[in-house]
């Protein structure tokens, strides 16, 4: 809401000024993240890339990638990119081509990034972006399994296992990222989880490549980690 009062130059409330101790962060916990260089996104897809090349470094990689229909014209040396949800930092760019750099510690948290490919892409947010989906920050929490990619009509049933350490973090009726893709969980159980994938989803995203046994990147909602270390805090 008040990201939509900000764009429209009209006057906030107070509750999204709010920074009291045990309150919602409001406005000024976010724009701080994004003004300090703390890259959001919103798990909303802008295109499908690809990954067309691989140079190994001394230390990690760097990674080639045409941005596809991605547009790339203002984007700068420095800037931040979600690659299937990872947020990394433009380090060369040419034409529709861009390059980043991976270091082993992301290589080895996170999947899709190791071999050409295509890649689900998004830009970080600047302040008067509409947020289609969620806040996400581009840092993977944990590497999940798909158990079921089943077709609804034309939508696909996804169920999804998570790993044991951040499955409690994940709710029904829930955001999470999978491969950088904001979306809604319908059930939970345990560790697992489905969501329902619509055709848009399935068009614009890679998601329709899934099958069973596939590993996707997942990031659970920021807001259950602060709902978290505000119910750990009290106790303290």
């Amino acid at each position: 809401l008040w990201i939509n009062q900000l764009r429209k130059g009209e006057k906030l409330g107070p509750n999204a000024l709010s920074c009291k101790s045990g309150g919602q962060p409001g406005v000024i916990k976010f724009i701080s993240l994004l003004s300090t260089g703390f890259a959001m996104f919103s798990g909303i897809i802008a295109a499908v890339g690809r990954i067309t090349e691989i140079t190994p470094r001394e230390v990690g990689c760097r990674l080639h990638v045409d941005a596809g229909k991605l547009d790339i014209s203002e984007v700068a040396l420095g800037d931040s990119i979600a690659h299937n949800g990872v947020c990394l930092t433009v380090v060369a760019k040419e034409g529709n081509t861009f390059a980043v750099d991976v270091s082993p510690e992301t290589l080895s948290c996170t999947v899709g990034l190791s071999e050409p490919g295509p890649v689900n892409l998004e830009k970080a947010l600047r302040l008067s972006d509409v947020i289609g989906g969620h806040l996400v920050s581009g840092h993977v929490d944990g590497v999940g399994e798909v158990l079921r990619f089943d077709p609804v009509g034309d939508n696909r049933l996804l169920e999804i296992r998570a790993p044991r350490e951040i499955a409690r973090y994940i709710a029904r009726k829930g955001s999470i990222v999978i491969d950088g893709t904001s979306l809604t969980t319908n059930s939970v159980d345990g560790a697992d989880f489905t969501i329902n994938l619509i055709p848009h989803t399935l068009e614009n995203t890679t998601l329709h490549r899934l099958k069973p046994g596939a590993r996707v990147n997942l990031e659970v909602d920021l807001i259950a980690r602060y709902c978290e270390r505000l119910l750990t805090s009290e106790r303290e």
